[in-house]
């Protein structure tokens, strides 16, 4: 079992790369492409967020920053349809690039969907509408329809979408989580043939850094029960890469084993697999979050 990693830290807020954004500096950019790549990252995420002043600009010229040192496609990531519009003109590899992303929201598919047809890319279909955060898995289902049916208008085939049922940090609960989990077990009947992906690190959104990748990497699992295809993952946590690559599959078969209802108890469990078992009792909702969930 593996899931094709989007490598998330070229980004606008990223100290390294979004200092040499601004300043226009390709060096630090493109030694982070090349080490995300290195690390085995499918696609590397490209994030310069709303860029309001200069987004048709830098937009184009981080797509050529990057694409003159690796052939790995990108993810172009902006909240700008200007930018990205500017971005996907750049692009040399158009076709294998991923647009993230189109929200079920009116003028966003207005001014993206045209821009996504004309490429040929794939396109992440991201479940926030015009009220914003989908309450539950029925509402997920719906926003996926709209957005399968204003692709497909457009000639875009379900193989070149990847649904995003958005991850919620744990700290608001698990609720939202396990609305976006049955989801996912649904999405192959609203959806066939169709892919998905999520923003991993939104799960531990607010958690103290050091525990922040134990949430990740747990609920990646997690997702993973479903047919999770791609995730927007920090390429750095090399254990996160591992199960990633399907080099982890004693801990993917404890986690599944337990959303089957199989419990082995926390006694005969000792080190990353107990890290797994607790803080999949956390992200599941059984247990209350709190930041000590791995000394209890």
């Amino acid at each position: 079992m593996k899931v094709q990693a989007i490598a998330e830290s070229i980004n606008i807020m990223g100290k390294r790369s979004g200092t040499a954004m601004k300043e226009r500096n390709p060096g630090p950019i493109q030694e982070m492409a090349k080490e995300e790549a290195a690390a085995g990252a499918s696609y590397l995420d490209l994030n310069i967020g709303p860029a309001r002043k200069d987004g048709t600009e830098l937009m184009p010229w981080v797509v050529e920053t990057m694409e003159a040192v690796t052939d790995v496609p990108l993810c172009l990531d902006t909240t700008n349809a200007d930018a990205m519009a500017a971005g996907f003109k750049a692009l040399k590899n158009k076709e294998a690039a991923i647009m993230n992303s189109i929200s079920a929201q009116p003028e966003r598919m207005e001014k993206l969907i045209p821009v996504a047809a004309e490429a040929g890319c794939n396109v992440i279909a991201l479940l926030w509408g015009p009220d914003g955060m989908p309450r539950d898995s029925n509402e997920r289902a719906a926003m996926a329809v709209d957005l399968m049916m204003a692709l497909s208008e457009a000639g875009i085939p379900n193989e070149k979408i990847l649904f995003d049922p958005i991850g919620t940090p744990i700290t608001l609960g698990a609720d939202q989580i396990n609305s976006g989990l049955e989801f996912m077990s649904m999405l192959q009947e609203i959806a066939p043939g169709s892919g998905s992906t999520v923003g991993l690190s939104n799960v531990s959104n607010g958690v103290a850094e050091h525990l922040r990748k134990y949430l990740d990497r747990t609920y990646l699992i997690m997702l993973m029960k479903y047919g999770l295809t791609t995730a927007i993952v920090n390429s750095y946590d090399e254990e996160l890469m591992a199960i990633c690559k399907g080099e982890r599959q004693d801990l993917v078969d404890l986690v599944h084993g337990m959303m089957d209802g199989n419990d082995p108890g926390p006694d005969g469990l000792s080190g990353t697999a107990l890290e797994h078992y607790k803080t999949y009792k956390v992200l599941s909702g059984q247990n209350v979050f709190s930041e000590s969930w791995l000394e209890l």
